[in-house]
């Protein structure tokens, strides 16, 4: 893991913005240091989050699972600072870190949650509540026989909270051996000193993710922690999985569609095949052919090198047509603007500057919609890539204008359950999102 790499997936993660996480990542520097185990957030006035990169490289194999480690440490920070400023019990301590890990598994995906499984994979007793458990897996329990399963299975289906999980850490510990931790046993910062003050901008930071989260699956009694509103898995239960489904498809395309912006300062990691005179240890053949060719044989490497971050000019149909799913479409290319070149437009029969400002869209528009002047407007520019949102009730398109506008590669993104035979008879490609829930 380069710091590059970690830099990118810190700008993809205020674009996905999962478990409210934008406005934590915009007041936390991030600093590189082996001083931490994992990682930590300081509390100071300028707060730095400090990253292990050796810890990432040894335990995480994809960028899903580095993401789920920096979604960690955030989750752990709010439900700290929403507990109070007292020191934790090994079983709070437990419970906290038990309920992150159950919520990343089940809102992020075991994509991201496969490190938690092979960081834990030899764990014991309570401890292998802080994985998911592996399909198939049968638990042993010689204590309390048959509950322990039962209680695993219901912790990763949301059905446990935090003071489930350290209500029975608490019973274990009378009946049986207390439980203890060890530093390193659990992910983030366990060792913070609890006396310490969260700086304000952090504070603050912390009170806009619980405002948007909203709140109350954490605890099964929610009590009056600070800046604590109705509670957090309910924001998570109150968006339904079709609604959640829908957004995951029109993420997917718009992301899938964008190109490489030359202009683009920020970058990220492509893979680069290069021939070499030196024996590379993936070219079996070149390796081979060195036994018996007197002349040292060219040998491919995998090599990586930098591009610019893919980039699209975007048009969004702003007819009235459109008002049901706005606020949607406006939300996801709110989560995607580092990747739209800006700025991004707006269409009905008039092509028109737009942006968004907290949240909000600001263009102009006229009645109908059109894409011929979109057609005009891209033959103008000539991006080398263009996504058009439209919802498909459009005037019919000229062919000579998307002969115009052929340097271009254009993808419609058809909202609602609106007709494309105006753009099948264009040659037009479009890709028709579900029904909005």
């Amino acid at each position: 893991m380069k710091p590059d790499r970690f830099h990118d997936l810190i700008r993809e993660l205020l674009d996905e913005n999962p478990f409210a996480i934008r406005p934590f990542l915009k007041v936390a520097r991030v600093e590189f240091t082996d001083s931490v185990p994992t990682l930590a957030v300081t509390r100071e006035a300028a707060p730095r989050l400090m990253v292990n990169l050796g810890f990432l490289k040894a335990h995480c194999r994809r960028d899903a699972e580095v993401k789920a480690v920096i979604l960690h440490e955030f989750l752990h920070i709010l439900l700290r600072h929403t507990e109070g400023s007292g020191p934790l019990s090994p079983a709070e301590h437990l419970a906290m870190d038990a309920v992150i890990n159950a919520l990343i598994h089940r809102q992020v995906g075991p994509e991201a949650s496969a490190m938690m499984s092979r960081y834990y994979a030899n764990a014991e007793g309570l401890l292998r509540l802080l994985r998911p458990p592996a399909p198939g897996e049968r638990i042993h329990e010689h204590v309390m026989p048959g509950f322990f399963g039962a209680t695993w299975e219901a912790l990763y289906a949301g059905r446990l909270m935090v003071d489930d999980i350290r209500e029975l850490a608490e019973t274990m510990g009378q009946r049986h051996k207390p439980l203890t931790l060890v530093p390193g046993q659990l992910l983030g910062n366990h060792e913070e000193d609890p006396h310490l003050p969260l700086p304000e901008a952090l504070k603050e930071a912390l009170g806009q993710s619980m405002r948007t989260m909203n709140g109350g699956g954490l605890w099964r009694s929610p009590r009056n922690h600070e800046a604590l509103l109705p509670a957090y898995e309910a924001l998570m239960a109150g968006v339904p999985e079709a609604l959640r489904q829908w957004q995951r498809t029109a993420l997917k395309v718009l992301r899938e569609h964008l190109l490489a912006d030359q202009r683009s300062r920020a970058r990220q990691p492509q893979p680069r095949e290069s021939l070499l005179p030196v024996l590379s240890p993936g070219d079996r053949r070149a390796f081979l052919q060195s036994l018996w060719s007197p002349v040292l044989p060219s040998s491919r490497w995998e090599l990586t090198t930098e591009r610019p971050r893919g980039t699209a000019q975007v048009y969004l149909d702003v007819s009235g047509s459109m008002n049901a799913e706005m606020p949607l479409v406006i939300g996801l290319l709110n989560r995607l603007r580092s990747h739209i070149r800006m700025p991004f437009w707006a269409f009905s029969t008039v092509v028109a500057p737009a942006r968004i400002t907290k949240a909000v869209l600001k263009a102009d528009t006229t009645g109908g919609t059109s894409l011929a002047c979109v057609l005009e407007h891209l033959a103008l520019t000539r991006p080398e890539a263009a996504i058009i949102v439209t919802d498909g009730y459009i005037e019919a398109v000229p062919k000579v204008l998307v002969k115009a506008a052929s340097a271009t590669r254009i993808h419609v993104l058809l909202t609602r359950d609106g007709s494309g035979a105006e753009l099948t008879r264009a040659g037009l490609s479009y890709t028709q999102l579900p029904k909005v829930p």
